[in-house]
């Protein structure tokens, strides 16, 4: 596998917390903190501090809010967002930014399994690196990771795009439907109906916004991208090995 992003391609550090309400978890319950940040009389920007991997951090949030969580959460961080704005400083465990609508949300270092499971919309940012199944069943969300992905990635993903500046597991795009892969470095092995396609300039251009979108410096040209081959979207008896 080949190193992820050097340090002159990763994204910005973390910011500094400049949020005017303060959760301070070794004081104040998950439960608590989600029902302020949900509440359409919550703050506008919040700080969450000592997450100390809490689960289902910042979940269901559907309003225009900034949220930094300073430090590593547990599972489901960020799960169900709309609108929001969601910053975690630290590594997330396993489905962050599962089924994600829209909004954004950015993990500044690794990501567990799953990350963007089932996620509709919106954009998940991951500086470092994610494990398996990334993207998993994607349905619209864009997903872009400056490091590598494990096995499995993009599983049944249905739409949506997923970016990946490092490497990319084993069986990358199994059973893809119209989401859209774009690798800078080597994949493992594809996934049944998963192919490699031509970088046209159309791809090129979505690249580059995503990217920019990102805070990541790369050039679209270094990337190659993997598609459906779509020969499993009807039964066919010649392909029943691959279902």
């Amino acid at each position: 596998m080949a190193p992820a992003m050097t340090p002159t391609e990763t994204a910005p550090a973390p910011p500094e917390i400049t949020a005017g309400v303060v959760y301070d978890l070794r004081e104040v319950a998950v439960r608590e903190v989600n029902s302020s940040l949900q509440s359409p009389d919550g703050p506008v920007s919040a700080t969450v501090t000592s997450p100390l991997g809490a689960h289902a951090l910042a979940c269901g949030l559907d309003r225009d809010i900034d949220v930094t969580i300073d430090g590593h959460v547990g599972y489901y961080a960020a799960g169900m967002n709309q609108q929001a704005s969601v910053t975690i400083t630290g590594n997330a465990g396993v489905g962050v930014a599962e089924n994600m609508m829209s909004g954004t949300v950015r993990v500044h270092g690794d990501a567990s399994q799953s990350a963007g499971a089932t996620a509709h919309g919106g954009l998940l940012v991951i500086d470092g690196n994610a494990a398996a199944r990334c993207g998993i069943s994607m349905k619209g969300v864009d997903i872009v990771v400056g490091g590598n992905i494990g096995h499995m990635s993009a599983f049944m993903g249905q739409a949506g795009r997923l970016v990946v500046c490092g490497d990319a597991g084993e069986a990358l795009g199994d059973s893809l439907y119209e989401a859209r892969i774009y690798v800078r470095g080597t994949v493992a092995s594809l996934g049944a109906d998963c192919i490699k396609k031509d970088m046209r300039d159309e791809h090129l251009a979505e690249l580059a916004e995503l990217l920019d979108a990102a805070g990541i410096d790369a050039a679209p040209a270094d990337f190659t991208r993997y598609g459906s081959a779509r020969r499993l979207y009807n039964f066919h008896v010649d392909n029943a090995a691959a279902y």
